[in-house]
C-alpha cells in the first residue's frame, strides 16, 4: 500500500475507517491527514501575493461584519487589512515554494560521523482544522553521509514548514523527508513538542496537554542510536 493510501485509511477507536466515512468534524477531531503533502490547489499561484491580499482583505471584512462588528471604530477598520497581510507574508509564508530556504552542503572535511542535534528550534504554526495556534519546539538531528549542512538551514527548514496550515503528525515528515533529500542520507531524526490552542483555548479546553510526535529514518531506527538522540534532547544546557 502506498504512503497516500496508508493516510486515507485511519484507525478510529480501534476500527479502520477511511475518510469518506468520517464527517469533517471527526477528521479534525481525530487529528487525520490525507497525505505528506499539504493539500494545494493546482492553480494555487495562479493569483499575486498584492491579489491574494485583496480578496482575504474583502472576505475577512465580511466575516468580521456577520459578527456584528463595527469596522467603523478606529480599532477594527484596519484589521482585514492587517489579517491579510499577515496570512500571505507571515504566517502562511510557506505554502508558496519561492520562499523555500536555500540550501547549501558543505563537505565533511572534519570526517564527523556521529549525530548532530539541534535541538529547542521554537516554532509556531496554524492547525489547518481551526486556523488556531500550534507552536512548540523541534528537536533535528542526523548523520552526515559526507555531506554538512549549516545550522540556521535547519532551524530556516522548521519554520518553512511551520508557516502553512498544518497537522503535526505532517509538519514531522515534511521536515524529515526535506531533510533526508537533501542531505542524501536515511539518518534523520525529527521531534516535535507542541502546544495545540485548537485543544487548550476551545473544545474540551485542556491547558496542560501537550503533543509529541516522532521520525526515527536509517540509523535512527536503531534503538541504541534512538536513544542516545534521546539523551541529547533531554540534556539540560548550561548558558
Amino acid at each position: 500500500m502506498k504512503q497516500k493510501e496508508i493516510m486515507l485509511n485511519s484507525l478510529v477507536n480501534g476500527k479502520k475507517i477511511t475518510l469518506s466515512e468520517l464527517s469533517s468534524e471527526e477528521i479534525g477531531k481525530n487529528h487525520i491527514m490525507t497525505s505528506i503533502d499539504t493539500p494545494m490547489k493546482a492553480d494555487a499561484f495562479k493569483l499575486s501575493d498584492d491579489e491574494k491580499m485583496n480578496k482575504i482583505e474583502f472576505h475577512f471584512r465580511e466575516i468580521m461584519e456577520t459578527l456584528g462588528l463595527d469596522l467603523t471604530d478606529d480599532s477594527l477598520k484596519g484589521t482585514p487589512e492587517r489579517v491579510a497581510k499577515m496570512y500571505v507574508k507571515e504566517i502562511f509564508s510557506g505554502l508558496d515554494p519561492a520562499n523555500k530556504p536555500k540550501i547549501a552542503l558543505f563537505e565533511n572535511r572534519y570526517q564527523y560521523n556521529q549525530m548532530l542535534v539541534e535541538k529547542e528550534i521554537t516554532f509556531y504554526s496554524n492547525c489547518e482544522h481551526h486556523f488556531v495556534p500550534i507552536f512548540g519546539k523541534a528537536h533535528v538531528a542526523y548523520i552526515s553521509n559526507g555531506k554538512v549542512i549549516g545550522l540556521s538551514k535547519l532551524n530556516r527548514l522548521v519554520q518553512y514548514y511551520a508557516k502553512r496550515p498544518q497537522v503535526q503528525e505532517r509538519f514531522t515528515m515534511q521536515i524529515a523527508k526535506e531533510l533526508q533529500n537533501v542531505l542524501q542520507t536515511e539518518d534523520v531524526a525529527v521531534i516535535i513538542d507542541a502546544k495545540h490552542l485548537c485543544v487548550s483555548s476551545r473544545g474540551i479546553q485542556d491547558n496542560s496537554a501537550a503533543t509529541l510526535t516522532s521520525f526515527y529514518g536509517g540509523k535512527f531506527a536503531n534503538e541504541t542510536t534512538k536513544q542516545e538522540f534521546l539523551r541529547y534532547v533531554e540534556m539540560k544546557t548550561q548558558y
